[in-house]
This record gives structure tokens, C-alpha cells and sequence, in this order.
């Protein structure tokens, strides 16, 4: 993700109840009422804060999600004939107890952001992973035998697991 963004308070008489941020030249400005105390005030300005960031990036993920496009393609040629059919895969910013999910009577792959910074070899395993369970929606050995053909899987799995983001089991 970008720097954050240096923050510019405005208040305004004129201003009752409403909170309003917007970026002017790469400067966050968060426009308040005036007369709030100053902890009311460290609370609405992390709320603007947070919400300018998470949508900053949502627009960023979007921009990611050609490589998953692209690395979907690659992997379903290389390891699934070119079977498998996909509906969707993207970034999603309301996964952050599991790295990635697979609907396959829907077809879809859901990937959480926080792989979105990882190193490819990462988020490539993470990809086969839920591909896998475009064939196999358990983790039998079948499905493991189909994971392990990527090359990165031991490595990939151990990377997450020292990040706490994957069980050792």
C-alpha cells in the first residue's frame, strides 16, 4: 500500500454534525465541526483516516487483479488441462481470518488482501490452492497431491505459517 497521506484538519462553524475527508494534492483533508472536543476529534479523524485508506486500497486491489487473471490462466494450462472454469477471482478486504476461499458450485475465488503484498511465489501457492478446490472442495489427499505439483508449495506454506496466517498441521 502508498504512504499514508499527511492529514490537514478544517474546521468549520458552518459545519454542525457532519464529518467530510477528501484528498486535495496528495494532503488528506478532513473538514469537521468546530467546538468538538479533542478526543471526538481523534476519533472522527481516525474513522475518515481508516475509510479514505481502505478505499484507496480497494482501488489498488482492483488494479492487482489482472496478475490473479493472469496467474489463473497459466496454472489451470500447466496443472488442470485447461479445465477448470472460473466465474470470478479477486481481492476481498473482509477476509482476514482465512487467506483465501473457493465457491465451486459458484465458481469463484476469493483472495484476501493481505496476500496482496506477499511475494508471488506466496500468492501463486495460494492461487493453486484454491484452484484445487475447484476439483476437490476438501483437503483430502487428492487435493493435496493436485497442490503440492506447484513447486513453492512446501516453501509457501511454511512462509505463512512463521506469519501466523497458516495452520501447521
Amino acid at each position: 500500500m502508498n504512504k499514508e497521506l499527511p492529514v490537514e484538519i478544517i474546521r468549520s462553524y458552518k459545519r454542525k454534525k457532519t464529518v467530510q475527508a477528501k484528498i486535495v494534492d496528495d494532503k488528506l483533508h478532513v473538514y469537521l465541526p468546530e467546538g468538538l472536543s479533542k478526543k471526538r476529534e481523534s476519533e472522527l479523524i481516525e474513522k475518515m483516516v481508516a475509510k479514505v485508506e481502505k478505499k484507496r486500497l480497494k482501488k489498488e486491489l482492483i488494479n492487482g487483479e489482472d496478475y490473479l487473471n493472469t496467474c489463473f490462466n497459466e496454472f489451470n494450462r500447466k496443472h488442470f488441462n485447461g479445465e477448470l472454469e472460473l466465474t470470478s477471482i479477486k481481492y476481498v478486504t473482509n477476509q482476514n481470518a482465512c487467506n483465501g476461499s473457493c465457491t465451486p458450485a459458484k465458481g469463484t475465488i476469493r483472495i484476501s488482501h493481505r496476500l496482496a503484498d506477499m511475494p508471488k511465489w506466496v500468492l501463486d501457492y495460494l492461487i493453486m490452492h484454491e484452484m484445487a478446490h475447484l476439483l476437490y472442495p476438501d483437503h483430502s489427499k487428492m487435493f493435496w497431491d493436485k497442490v503440492n505439483e506447484y513447486q513453492y508449495t512446501e516453501r509457501a506454506r511454511g512462509f505463512l505459517i512463521c506469519k501466523g496466517m497458516e495452520k501447521g498441521d
